[in-house]
């Protein structure tokens, strides 16, 4: 999946420090980032390859191994300039960016952006926030209120009825492919409520006997999934939730297509019951 990156290992601890001329920066522009296609793979630019840097600050992410990621900071006024020889890139190239670790730094990279840009002002008394030096935060100077990133829970279900898996196709978003049911976790439930309800919600099924399998971050939407096999509970007919999904049916084992990439937690459960390797209780 995405984040397997081993033998490499990813540090999350925050420091507080700035840039190197060796360190990767993210330069993001919307939905895109810069970035130099190569043969060898895609590579992102170094501090020391940058433009307009002057009285510009930088935040830190992350580390690869030895490898440190930054980002401007988003309450920048002056806008850094990629070198020569880099160009935009949308956040769909990411599923498929090589190497692996690089399309797992970029992803993450690219949550944490988005998250200090939603939260340069304080939600409770509009005032600007501020870094906190000791950790990954922002803090209002005014009310003090201190918030962290924000990751949403979120079920990623596979029914089987014998030898059939439930699939379903999503309504509305550029990934055609069959899927399992999926959805965010609720105030007060639990991961096992929330696969239960995602699961009638949207198919109108009944499960029971769940499993849990692993779980993988999901930085192309801030979440945390957490996989579950279970079975089907009674009736198997089903009933569309149209608002969620444009099909919903039981596949057969034999008739599940091969998964095309191995990045995705749906990808890795739906070829582990395909190839008959999914958790049996």
């Amino acid at each position: 999946m995405l984040h397997n990156i081993r033998p490499k290992i990813y540090h999350v601890e925050y420091e507080d420090r700035a840039p190197g001329p060796d360190d990767t920066v993210f330069l993001f522009d919307g939905d895109a980032v810069w970035r130099r296609p190569g043969d060898g793979g895609t590579a992102f630019p170094k501090f020391g390859e940058l433009r307009g840097v002057d009285g510009v600050s930088f935040r830190y992410l992350f580390a690869v191994d030895d490898e440190r990621f930054f980002i401007p900071d988003v309450k920048n006024i002056a806008e850094v300039k990629a070198p020569d020889g880099y160009e935009r890139g949308e956040i769909g190239m990411f599923r498929g960016l090589r190497p692996r670790h690089l399309a797992f730094a970029a992803t993450t990279a690219r949550e944490l952006y988005l998250w200090y840009d939603s939260r340069k002002f304080c939600g409770k008394s509009g005032a600007g926030t501020v870094h906190a030096g000791a950790e990954r935060s922002v803090v209002c100077p005014g009310c003090g209120l201190t918030e962290y990133p924000k990751i949403s829970p979120v079920v990623i279900v596979a029914v089987s009825d014998g030898e059939r898996l439930l699939v379903t196709r999503y309504r509305d978003r550029p990934y055609r492919r069959y899927a399992l049911v999926a959805g965010f976790g609720e105030i007060g439930e639990s991961l096992e409520d929330t696969a239960r309800r995602e699961v009638f919600e949207e198919t109108g099924v009944r499960v029971k006997d769940l499993r849990y399998y692993k779980s993988q971050p999901w930085g192309f939407s801030s979440s945390l999934l957490a996989g579950f096999f279970c079975k089907l509970d009674g009736d198997p007919a089903i009933t569309v939730d149209e608002r969620e999904l444009s099909e919903a049916v039981w596949l057969p084992r034999d008739e599940i297509p091969p998964a095309e990439e191995d990045i995705a937690l749906t990808a890795e459960m739906m070829e582990a019951f395909r190839t008959g390797r999914e958790p049996r209780s």
